[in-house]
């Protein structure tokens, strides 16, 4: 079989490039060994998207009184399993039907390398001769040596979800990365008492700033959760639970744990060195700043290639592997352009350099600043906490970052997404906003960037003389 483009891997970013492809007239075929919609689908973002916002409804129930809603909400996460199924499947019977519409053959199969424009997927034994090829295999959950999973007592985050939860009300969380800060919040919000230990302050490796990683300590905190930073020597099973003892010989008892350890790349079985291909020391496809991998047909994109494992990502890197296979050279990979974020007890959301990488590359950073609590909206909302802040070349008026933190933090990411660099400035402070709404502290936080470093030429188009006037 010939076609102009095969796709390995059905997740976020090998759809998308199935989608971008078959869009632009490419004739496309996309292979999956396994689940179609990867990790994502079945066992990641939208399904702990959907377990996450039935975890702010039951959070958001202390305020209810005040409110005029009475009574008690009680969260029942058995069915709450069952709901993110029902959604998981809608989403992906959607997507496979939205393929076939656009005449993307879709064939399951494990797909090896015989060399760099052949590629055989068994069973079955199917030849496919490709123009080009996009490798987006992603990745697996890590699980430390010494430790074992077991269904129903010790499970990653995608047996999680692909098995009924554990009965049990005292869960074990191990691990300090963004998943454990997820769950920890999720499960909590469900009634289940969370014991979290980590090896490394949660708050400590990250790019947010110190402001951000406050106020989610005290947000973490409110809710009842605290890491136990002492690491883990050995987890088991027992007759009734499980039982883990730190690196200081404490030992701790619960009815179930969750390995939330990091995730490891989905590169083995594919005969890459046939294609050309090579692996760094974790095992991650090597790539230049064009998605390319090998020769030049062959591309990598998402987790199976080094950096910040997330949908967000893979999405983005297929827009530039298409690109540069339908016009090679026209566009190379700049994550400073994908936001990132985290969903827990209070949302995280960022985009772009921070204050310290703008001072790397010689940038003179400032900061604009606007608070929720001062926001119509946030107070009517019973939630005030989070802000704006953006990040600004002072030399040039370019933007350079930004984050949020607050409700709908990963939504409003969005505004400085859409309105990256030079002219980003003047296009918020000129946009027409909704009132009240939470993005109009966008604009509130141009406005105080421009008055405190005087930036008004950039942002309104006049600049005040040595006395103040414009």
């Amino acid at each position: 079989m010939e076609c102009d483009l095969l796709v390995i891997g059905s997740g976020p970013g090998g759809y998308r490039a199935a989608v971008l492809a078959a869009l632009r007239g490419l004739s496309t075929v996309i292979v999956e060994k396994a689940t179609w919609g990867g990790c994502c689908l079945n066992r990641g973002c939208v399904p702990k998207k959907d377990w996450y916002h039935s975890a702010r409804v039951l959070d958001s129930a202390r305020h209810f009184e005040k409110r005029g809603i009475v009574g008690a909400l009680r969260g029942d996460l058995m069915q709450a399993w069952r709901h993110q199924r029902e959604v998981v499947t809608a989403v992906r019977d959607s997507y496979q039907s939205y393929l076939k519409r656009l005449s993307v053959i879709a064939l399951n199969g494990h797909a090896r390398f015989q060399d760099p424009n052949t590629v055989v997927v068994e069973p079955g034994g199917a030849t496919i001769l490709p123009r080009a090829v996009i490798i987006a295999t992603g990745s697996a959950p890590h699980v430390p040596e010494g430790f074992q999973v077991m269904a129903g007592r010790i499970l990653h985050s995608d047996l999680l979800f692909d098995e009924p939860v554990p009965e049990g009300a005292r869960v074990l969380i191990v691990g300090g990365g963004v998943v454990a800060l997820e769950f920890a919040y999720i499960l909590r919000a469900f009634g289940r008492e969370v014991l979290w230990v980590t090896r490394q302050d949660p708050f400590a490796r990250t790019e947010f700033s110190a402001p951000a990683m406050k106020l989610l300590r005290i947000a973490m905190a409110d809710v009842g959760l605290a890491p136990i930073r002492a690491g883990a020597r050995a987890l088991a099973a027992t007759e009734t639970g499980v039982s883990l003892t730190t690196t200081g010989g404490e030992v701790m008892t619960a009815d179930w744990a969750l390995l939330a350890t990091g995730r490891r790349p989905v590169t083995e079985g594919l005969d890459l060195t046939r294609a050309g291909t090579q692996l760094d020391a974790r095992g991650h496809i090597v790539v230049d700043d064009e998605m390319r991998a090998a020769g030049a047909a062959i591309y990598a994109i998402g987790d199976c290639v080094a950096g910040p494992m997330t949908a967000n990502r893979a999405l983005y890197e297929a827009g530039v592997a298409i690109d540069n296979i339908v016009a090679p050279g026209s566009h190379k990979r700049d994550l400073l352009r994908v936001p990132e974020a985290v969903y827990s007890a209070i949302e995280l959301a960022r985009v772009g350099l921070t204050e310290e990488q703008a001072e790397d590359e010689g940038h003179e950073p400032g900061v604009g600043f606007a608070a929720f609590e001062n926001s119509p909206r946030a107070l009517g909302e019973d939630e005030p906490e989070g802000y704006v802040r953006l990040i600004a070349d002072l030399d040039s008026g370019a933007l350079l970052g930004g984050e949020v933190l607050g409700a709908e933090a990963g939504e409003l990411i969005h505004m400085l997404t859409a309105s990256p660099s030079l002219g980003a400035l003047r296009r918020i402070a000129g946009t027409g906003f909704n009132h009240p709404s939470r993005s109009e502290e966008f604009q509130n936080a141009v406005e105080t960037l421009a008055a405190k470093w005087r930036l008004e030429k950039y942002v309104f188009g006049v600049q005040r003389d040595a006395a103040g006037a414009s």
